[in-house]
């Protein structure tokens, strides 16, 4: 019994570290194949921000997708496959208007795509 305790609490862990490998592994194919870090950056967050919303949204509805897809995808693949922190890097190592721009276009697109998201699981009227 304490084995399948154990387990089940452990369980969430390795989904999540599972998502964040393929995550991690794929963002970093994503800055192979493009050379300059401020496209692969606004690409990657773009994406995330509309494979999130996918996920949001679906959950407020009759969720299609099971609580541990969530934990694999959301908390875990997402969240290595999308970055803040190199978001905010480049925008401070770059000229004040390559950095003005690629924020108001990083926040418009990015909220652009969570709509989609929400769209595509049919949550747009609601």
């Amino acid at each position: 019994m304490i084995r399948r305790q154990l387990l089940v609490r452990l369980e969430p862990l390795l989904l999540i570290a599972v998502g964040g490998f393929a995550g991690a592994n794929l963002r970093h194919f994503v800055d192979l194949l493009v050379s300059s870090s401020l496209p692969a950056t606004l690409a990657v967050n773009v994406v995330g921000s509309f494979a999130l919303g996918v996920l949001v949204y679906d959950s407020l509805a009759q969720p299609a997708i099971a609580d541990n897809s969530r934990l694999v995808f959301g908390t875990g693949f997402l969240s290595s496959f999308t970055t803040y922190s190199t978001f905010v890097l480049d925008t401070v190592l770059s000229d004040p208007l390559t950095a003005g721009g690629y924020l108001a276009v990083s926040y418009l697109v990015g909220f652009l795509a969570v709509v989609a998201g929400r769209w595509f699981v049919g949550g747009g009227g609601a």
